[in-house]
């Protein structure tokens, strides 16, 4: 049996990534605005949180070659606007920090999908288990993912070159099978309820309150993506009682909505700003 995917280590509490703190920024104070902001504006933004120059300009640069950051300049200053790829990663990445984590309209029925990848070709069958898992997709069984929504993963099975080696089911548990051991046995579910809980006791007791509004925003979104992305989002007949996500996306929500204002007059100040032509 394949074993569950768990959640990464940085949802217990380990430093962010830079990259995913540019992503909340920007997706805070940059998406949808018609604007580039100063690459310097940036770096000291993240600087706010202690991450060094030379490692946000490096995550910088990596999202450049990604596709998702252009530059403009403006005399001797940079600024960084969003690509249509780039606006893209970040819309989805606002709709992740905006949904739920726990789905109250399951009808019952799963996507099962199986797959079958060379041995020659390892590297993209990572890369396809990393994305399904990104879908909501756990593995049940080897080569056999499920998920309970119908999730459509046709074009990154098309990107991979993996149409061809993979077969997609809607089906529902029947006779013995018992759903909540389904997602048990295809998910960690009590690693991802220990990530909850510690996100619960870092922000309830408000361990970041030496930050500025702006740095608080920014991590607290940044850490959230980080827990959320190994969450399935299940509905509730699948989870255990009392499960702590709910507590803790209540948190989350209260916090990042009572910081909004604040964080956008200190971006305002930060982050200086020309039209994105």
């Amino acid at each position: 049996m394949t074993a569950a995917v768990p959640p990464p280590d940085a949802v217990a509490g380990a430093a962010v990534r830079p990259e995913t703190a540019v992503l909340v920024l920007l997706g805070d104070h940059v998406l949808d605005r018609g604007i580039a902001v100063s690459t310097g504006g940036v770096v000291a933004a993240l600087g706010r949180l202690g991450i060094g120059e030379h490692a946000t300009r490096t995550a910088l640069n990596r999202m450049g070659r990604r596709g998702l950051l252009h530059t403009r300049r403006r005399g001797r200053q940079a600024f960084l606007g969003l690509t249509e790829q780039g606006t893209a990663v970040l819309r989805d990445g606002q709709r992740r920090l905006d949904g739920d984590v726990v789905d109250g309209d399951w009808d019952g029925r799963w996507t099962l999908l199986t797959f079958s990848v060379p041995e020659s070709r390892r590297a993209d069958r990572h890369a396809l288990r990393t994305r399904l898992g990104w879908f909501g997709f756990g593995p049940l069984r080897s080569g056999l993912w499920v998920s309970t929504k119908a999730a459509d993963v046709s074009a990154t099975l098309a990107e991979l070159d993996l149409l061809d080696h993979a077969e997609v089911f809607r089906a529902e548990a029947f006779m013995w099978t018992d759903p909540a051991r389904v997602a048990a046995e295809a998910w960690d579910l009590p690693s991802i309820a220990a990530g909850y809980e510690g996100f619960l006791a870092r922000w309830g007791n408000d361990a970041s309150g030496h930050l500025d509004v702006l740095s608080r925003r920014v991590l607290l979104g940044a850490e959230w993506l980080l827990l959320i992305r190994h969450d399935p989002v299940l509905p509730p007949a699948l989870l255990p009682e009392r499960w702590p996500g709910t507590r803790a996306v209540e948190l989350f929500r209260a916090l990042r909505t009572s910081w909004a204002n604040r964080a956008g007059d200190l971006a305002a100040d930060a982050l200086e700003s020309v039209v994105d032509e």
